[in-house]
């Protein structure tokens, strides 16, 4: 029976490794960064935004956790374009890429970010272990 190419989603086979369809190794350099990476390096993030806002004098409940998202979402926005990522995803040697190759950009941190801090998207994942937000921005998180 000859093979074909699938017509419908449901035809795909499943991935043997989170971005085997992206055509990314397995593990090591440019495999995709893992859920312990990507959560530790949002804490690290968390951190330092949540430090910044107090700096800044924002120490009452709501405007102090107004002040971290804000502050969260600028790191995003300003690091993924200029470092590759965020200050979290380069401690623990990962990096924001764009499926297409090439520079980041400008527009993929910010539609990125602005999926990721309503933090839903970011919930959703595919096989290939890339969250909604990376989905749209086009993006993978891969280890350096």
């Amino acid at each position: 029976m000859p093979e074909t190419e699938p017509t419908t989603f449901g035809d795909l086979e499943p991935s043997r490794w989170p971005g085997e369809r992206l055509g990314l190794p397995a593990e090591g350099a440019r495999s995709v960064g893992r859920v312990g990476r990507r959560l530790a390096a949002i804490l690290v993030d968390w951190l330092l935004a949540n430090l910044i806002a107090l700096f800044f004098g924002a120490y009452a409940s709501t405007p102090q956790s107004i002040a971290t998202l804000v502050v969260f979402a600028i790191m995003q926005v300003l690091l993924i374009p200029t470092i590759g990522g965020s200050i979290g995803h380069r401690l623990l040697g990962m990096q924001v890429v764009p499926i297409a190759g090439g520079w980041v950009g400008a527009w993929r941190p910010a539609v990125r970010t602005i999926l990721l801090v309503l933090v839903i998207p970011a919930l959703v994942w595919d096989s290939d272990q890339r969250g909604f937000h990376d989905k749209v921005a086009g993006t993978v998180l891969i280890r350096r």
